[in-house]
Order: C-alpha cells, then structure tokens, then sequence
C-alpha cells in the first residue's frame, strides 16, 4: 500500500455563496487561501444536487440529477492538484423532505443554498497528483 505523510496546516472555514456551484466554490476558495492538499468537510444545503456512483465494470460514471431541495447531511472529501489545476474530489449524502438518502460522488452542477465548510489543509512535500489510472480508469493520486 502505498502512502504519505503530511502535517496539519491551516483550518479554513467558510460559508459558501448561495447559487454558487458547489465543486467550482470549494477550488476558488482553495485557490484564494493557496491550499493545494486538503480534506473537505461540510453541511447545508443544495438548491439541486448531480450525484454519479462509478461503474466499474463499464469504467464510466453513472449520474442522475436531483432537481429539487435537499439537505447536504455530509459532504467529504479532498482538495489535490490534476492537470495543474485544482481537483476537488467530495462524495455527499443527501436527503429530500421525506428523509429520503441519497449518496454518492458529488458531479459539477450542484448548486448550493447554504453550505457551511471547513477545509484541513495538508502540508508537506509535493502536492499529491491526480493522474489516469489504468487498473480502474479513474484518476487518482500517482505520487503516493
């Protein structure tokens, strides 16, 4: 198994902007604080959500679209670097007004309605590089 050791650096929190897209506010606000390597942790909730679960036999993502109201019951993930850029990689579980759950990898479309978040930056060493990964056709962490 293969893996890194990092510190503790900075706790960001934050209150993300009513409307914004969920994934494109958590990367502007790493971006801002310059945090390259992080863990994600947040509650709220969306105006719309897009959810998608991997199939790993057709090695593609499934998604669907919840548009309606929903509550963000958890939000967890990580802040790394693909291409140069910002990866924000964050998996939710949601519930509709009925109690309804639903879960997943969070896909770009979800719009926020309120969205309390604390970011745990990580430090020391290179940023961990997310790259194509052959075995499962997903883009993970290469330099770990």
């Amino acid at each position: 198994m293969a893996s890194r050791e990092f510190a503790r650096g900075r706790w960001l929190a934050a209150r993300l902007p009513c409307g914004a897209d969920l994934l494109e506010a958590i990367a502007a606000l790493a971006d801002e604080h310059r945090v390259r390597v992080a863990e994600v942790r947040a509650i709220g909730a969306l105006q719309c959500a897009r959810i998608a679960i991997y199939d790993q036999e057709g090695r593609a993502y499934d998604e669907w679209v919840l548009d309606r109201p929903l509550e963000l019951v958890t939000l967890l993930g990580n802040v790394s670097r693909r291409d140069g850029a910002t990866a924000v990689h964050v998996h939710a579980t949601l519930a509709d007004q009925g109690g309804v759950c639903f879960g997943g990898h969070v896909a770009p479309g979800c719009v926020v309605f309120a969205c309390e978040l604390f970011l745990q930056e990580l430090v020391g060493g290179e940023p961990l590089e997310r790259a194509f990964d052959e075995e499962t056709g997903l883009p993970l962490w290469r330099n770990i």
